[in-house]
């Protein structure tokens, strides 16, 4: 790679953060030099809030003393600036597909990753006591370990699992959600290795948020996918060691066939779980129930951030060539995605909202203090 005057980049996250991985993994393919750093020591979370206007994890600092969050916005900020290799297909219709799968991964499959995270035991001793070790900043600090451990747990239970929705009898649902996911790639890794092709996309990047951080570090999602699904296990441990610059191979032809099931997850699911967030957002209900794909989600948060990805993803759309918008429209039909998508004409969210990304957050994914 070019030097570049960004170059090397600060990335202050989590060592074990769903979207901190999400965005190593993007570097490492990229080959982009970078260092990874905790958001919880020193100054950071003052100096990230100063510069950002919102310490969501990660943040990114370039050479050059500009910051970024949002890992969507800075993948594209930066296949934009440096588009060779990219990891966005060029195909129109591959590319905005390979944006909805994205937008899938970060958007619904943080929910069973955070259930399976701070539900099991197993997995609380795990995660309170790295974060307990990576917060060397501010008045917890000083807490005993123990005391950090619970307190962590607490938030994050609060925040992001039974504070989101997920009460005993959502369990099962939540959990059959990783399940399928896990059957769906298996499917598709076993025959070739990575999602699209012989070389990682877009489409890899998005799924690495949950898979490499989260579902395949945690003990027990980790225990499953070893037993269930060998050849995700496998593509995690790829993708984390593929550089774009020296693969051969090229991607397939159009949609694979293969990412069916994925879709129909995405219409019967996400975008109708989308749909209850608009009405919630526009009737300023900052708690919801819903019934979706037969879970019944109880207090769910309300999340004006995703008010926003919907209409990414319609604008995504919208940039599509004719010929394209009519094979796009055919598929999200088939798989159910096409009327949750456009079932709202108008969206409930201010003009603006999030214009600034990735160089200033106004709307995070969830605020657990709204």
């Amino acid at each position: 790679m070019e030097p570049n005057p960004a170059f090397p980049l600060t990335l202050y996250g989590s060592s074990i953060s769903y979207f901190t991985g999400k965005l190593e993994n993007y570097f490492r393919i990229k080959g982009m030099p970078y260092q990874q750093t905790s958001l919880y020591s020193g100054d950071n979370q003052r100096l990230i809030m100063e510069r950002l206007g919102s310490t969501q994890m990660p943040a990114l600092e370039l050479a050059d003393d500009r910051w970024m969050s949002d890992s969507t916005p800075i993948i594209q900020w930066f296949e934009s600036e440096l588009p060779n290799p990219t990891v966005i297909p060029l195909d129109p219709l591959q590319r905005f597909f390979s944006l909805l799968l994205e937008d899938y991964a970060d958007e619904w499959l943080w929910r069973p990753a955070m259930h399976y995270r701070w539900h099991y035991n197993r997995g609380v001793r795990f995660a309170n006591t790295v974060l307990a070790d990576e917060i060397t900043s501010g008045p917890s600090r000083y807490l005993p370990v123990w005391t950090k451990r619970w307190v962590i747990t607490k938030r994050q239970r609060d925040g992001y699992t039974s504070g989101d929705g997920i009460s005993t009898d959502q369990v099962p649902g939540v959990e059959a959600i990783y399940h399928r996911t896990l059957v769906q790639l298996e499917t598709i890794l076993s025959k070739r290795p990575f999602l699209l092709g012989d070389k990682p996309s877009l489409a890899d990047i998005g799924f690495s948020g949950p898979m490499f951080r989260h579902f395949a570090l945690d003990p027990v999602p980790a225990d499953i996918m070893r037993q269930t699904a060998p050849a995700v296990y496998e593509w995690v441990a790829r993708l984390w060691n593929t550089k774009l610059e020296e693969c051969t191979g090229e991607l397939l032809d159009g949609i694979p066939n293969d990412w069916g099931p994925i879709l129909d997850e995405i219409g019967n699911a996400y975008l109708p779980y989308l749909c209850v967030n608009n009405e919630a957002v526009a009737a300023n209900k900052k708690r919801f129930d819903a019934q979706i794909d037969g879970v019944q989600y109880r207090g769910a948060r309300w999340s004006i951030y995703r008010v926003w990805c919907l209409q990414r993803i319609r604008d995504h759309f919208g940039a599509l060539p004719p010929s394209d918008q009519m094979q796009a429209k055919a598929l999200l039909q088939k798989h159910n995605c096409w009327e949750p998508l456009w079932r709202h004409s108008k969206l409930p969210m201010e003009e603006g909202l999030c214009s600034q990304l990735p160089f200033f957050v106004d709307a995070k994914m969830i605020d657990v203090y709204k």
